[in-house]
């Protein structure tokens, strides 16, 4: 038996942040570093880029189960860490190379287009205002609140909704694994963009395409994705 599969319409795009169009990693692994060092948990870049797309109190967790301390609590020093990446990306952030751009491509493709993070409003605010992309976006949903953040796909789901989207017909941006396999498991299309220190990591075969950056992403690519979506 042949099928014979055709090409439908992409109906969303739906962009991480944290790691793709800002340059917060860097921030959270500073922010990490001098918080956990308070309760003598010392921690190097090395040990932060391992949770990098975890949500920030499952790491606050997983470093009380290696080292536990008596106090603060590790919602304090989840506070505390938070408090301390929102100055750094005020002070120090910036978008990353084709961000910007990136989104603006996908708004003049005719599709609605949403952010879906981990970071809470507190952090996305601050993140957008820095990049000047306030109003770029349709909806902003952010697993901040959520029972279960990324690599669970509910933001990834939650967004879709909110755009009135078919999960099936909406691109997925995402730079780490975590947040790939959350893309995927929504039965996302999805792009890595991928940190050049992991881009060799096989995981992100599961990614329908795979760029160095934002700024490849072009009318080409554009319907090399459209032609994935079946019906």
């Amino acid at each position: 038996m042949v099928f014979v599969l055709q090409s439908g319409m992409i109906e969303a795009a739906i962009f991480d942040m944290d790691g793709l169009l800002i340059d917060s990693e860097p921030l959270w692994a500073v922010s990490e570093i001098e918080i956990f060092a308070t309760v003598d948990v010392m921690l190097s870049l090395a040990d932060c880029r391992q949770t990098v797309g975890t949500s920030l109190e499952e790491v606050v967790a997983l470093r009380y189960r290696q080292k536990p301390w008596k106090s603060p609590s590790q919602a304090e020093i989840s506070l505390g860490i938070h408090r301390r990446v929102v100055e750094l990306v005020r002070e120090r952030g910036r978008a990353l190379p084709g961000a910007v751009e990136a989104v603006a491509f996908a708004r003049s493709q005719g599709v609605k287009v949403a952010l879906a993070t981990a970071s809470d409003p507190e952090l996305v605010e601050a993140a957008l205002g820095v990049m000047g992309l306030q109003d770029a976006f349709d909806t902003v949903q952010s697993a901040s609140s959520l029972p279960f953040g990324k690599p669970h796909p509910q933001v990834y789901l939650n967004a879709a909704k909110a755009l009135g989207a078919d999960p099936q017909r909406s691109v997925a941006f995402e730079d780490t694994v975590v947040g790939l396999i959350a893309a995927k498991a929504a039965r996302m299309i999805c792009v890595a963009v991928p940190d050049e220190r992991n881009a060799s990591d096989p995981r992100y075969t599961i990614a329908d395409a795979q760029l160095s950056s934002l700024e490849s992403l072009n009318q080409e690519l554009w319907q090399h994705l459209t032609s994935q979506i079946i019906g």
